[in-house]
């Protein structure tokens, strides 16, 4: 059963050194709050799992908290690469990055096996790429049924699954609407799950295309209004597209990028972030 808490001590009960992380929201609802609440309490050696890992990843791996990102497609939308996270793969800066690539349609898959509790998922795809010799987490399989070989996917059940939704009652049951990603899937493939929210209600209203998802597969509510920026959340507020092109100068230079962290991450309480 969810429990209403502070960012910060949720964080802290259900984040841990070494942990596998999934942060996830597909353009709107990323939990940036959250992330920047790790950055402050230092917890490093993780393994981030992302379809896309943008700018949020971007500030964790310029950290120095990242040993391995698991993911499918990573760039600052609309404007360009993602410096730290290019500097961390191709220098070695601020440490080194062990990185498990896939497609798209593999790590939905992944999220999906993992939520149902199945060792793996099957899927067409993979077919002329090289990415699977690259990982051990992509095999194939014949169907028994056609004789067709498939791709085979390992399921990804992270430690943790962090998600910002627009809602919560006071029961901890949250809604989120609007762009839903795979914030479900990688919710219900969890061991533990924190979501950041907007706003606590008494009701939660019924929603076109809401998903809901209940008290008890949820460990931690935490009320954080604004706690996806510079992302939106569909409802109630806009994307930041000033601070994504901003953030490209800002991560170019490992100094410049230190000096933001340092102004607007760590000099912050929970949710005050001001990011620039």
């Amino acid at each position: 059963m969810a429990e209403i808490q502070t960012l910060r001590n949720a964080v802290a009960g259900l984040i841990h050194d070494g942990d596998t992380v999934a942060m996830e929201g597909f353009t709107h609802l990323i939990p940036f709050a959250a992330a920047h609440e790790v950055i402050r309490q230092g917890i490093t050696d993780l393994t981030l799992v992302r379809m896309t890992p943008d700018v949020i990843y971007d500030q964790l791996i310029g950290a120095g908290l990242v040993k391995k990102l698991v993911f499918s497609w990573g760039g600052n939308p609309g404007v360009g690469s993602l410096h730290r996270f290019r500097d961390a793969a191709e220098n070695g800066w601020p440490r080194p990055l062990e990185l498990d690539e896939h497609s798209h349609a593999g790590m939905a898959n992944r999220y999906a096996a993992g939520a149902a509790k199945l060792p793996f998922a099957v899927l067409r795809g993979y077919r002329g790429s090289d990415l699977p010799k690259h990982t051990d987490t992509v095999s194939t399989v014949v169907c028994p049924f056609t004789g067709q070989e498939l791709a085979a996917v390992a399921a990804v059940n992270p430690d943790v699954t962090v998600i910002h939704a627009q809602q919560a009652d006071r029961d901890g049951n949250v809604q989120l609407w609007g762009l839903p990603g795979v914030q479900k899937e990688a919710a219900l493939a969890a061991e533990r799950v924190l979501v950041t929210v907007e706003e606590v209600v008494d009701r939660l209203e019924p929603r076109p295309g809401g998903v809901v998802l209940p008290t008890w597969v949820i460990d931690a509510v935490a009320p954080v209004p604004g706690g996806a920026h510079p992302s939106y959340a569909s409802g109630y507020s806009e994307r930041d597209n000033a601070f994504y092109k901003a953030w490209d100068p800002i991560a170019r230079d490992r100094g410049t990028f230190q000096q933001w962290i340092k102004e607007n991450v760590l000099r912050d309480e929970p949710g005050t972030e001001d990011a620039r």
